[in-house]
């Protein structure tokens, strides 16, 4: 990161704060399309879905000036990735406290969302460990850092919080595993047995796929946008222009 950019307290602040909501919202939205609609998983998923792709939307708006809004160690982790080749993006120390920090929030979210909603924090037996499951999760994956860093890389970035949340939205329902491409999200949803939840021994698998998926999408994204390593410091939104010391 450029010394421009906030101190990197402020931005595992932003980090954990965005991953924890954005938990909250996934798996709030879940316990409320549960109990509004019992017995119509499709109209569950349309609510939380719906919830999902508005609340995302705004919490990219929001910190995305502060910490570039990852909430997602594969953005962050790609982000290194691509950083690497030009000197931009986030160093290894900044990496590693933006995935502790994501992971931190993703289970303060579970949990709180199990509290507001007087449900018993619980681990998670929903499995969803099959082969469609995780082709789902290297599709919704590889399809999501093709987005985010292509943006970035021809100045878009102003479009990011629409249109992740729109592309969030739609792999809801175009990918089996319903997209949670996101190993912090993954590992918060253990800790809630809700519509949301996954189990723990389903965790592995999603995780690899999602890594496996960001490979595939870097690799995409280096053959459509060769110049995309340059624009790192402006994934998900630019913060640049956020003075280190505001």
């Amino acid at each position: 990161m450029t010394s421009q950019q906030p101190p990197l307290w402020r931005r595992a602040v932003a980090e954990l704060l965005g991953t924890s909501l954005l938990v909250m919202i996934v798996v709030g939205s879940g316990i409320a399309a549960q109990q509004l609609s019992p017995n119509d998983v499709g109209l569950e998923l349309l609510q939380n879905s719906t919830a999902t792709v508005l609340g995302l939307t705004v919490l990219i708006l929001v910190l995305g000036p502060v910490s570039g809004a990852h909430f997602n160690p594969v953005v962050s982790i790609v982000d290194w990735i691509l950083g690497r080749r030009s000197g931009a993006g986030l160093a290894l120390p900044e990496l590693g406290t933006y995935v502790v920090a994501q992971t931190a929030g993703a289970i303060s979210g579970s949990v709180a969302a199990n509290a507001m909603f007087d449900v018993g924090t619980s681990i998670s037996v929903k499995d969803r460990a099959t082969t469609g499951h995780l082709l789902g999760e290297v599709v919704a994956t590889a399809g999501l850092v093709l987005l985010i860093f292509a943006l970035a890389a021809t100045s878009r970035g102003v479009l990011a919080a629409p249109a992740v949340g729109a592309y969030i939205g739609a792999a809801y329902w175009f990918t089996s595993s319903t997209s949670f491409a996101n190993p912090a999200v993954t590992v918060g949803r253990i800790f809630s047995d809700t519509f949301a939840g996954i189990a723990p021994a389903s965790v592995p698998g999603f995780v690899a796929a999602q890594l496996i998926g960001a490979t595939v999408g870097v690799g995409l994204l280096l053959v459509l946008f060769p110049s995309a390593a340059r624009a790192a410091d402006d994934v998900v939104l630019a913060h640049s222009s956020v003075p280190a010391n505001s």
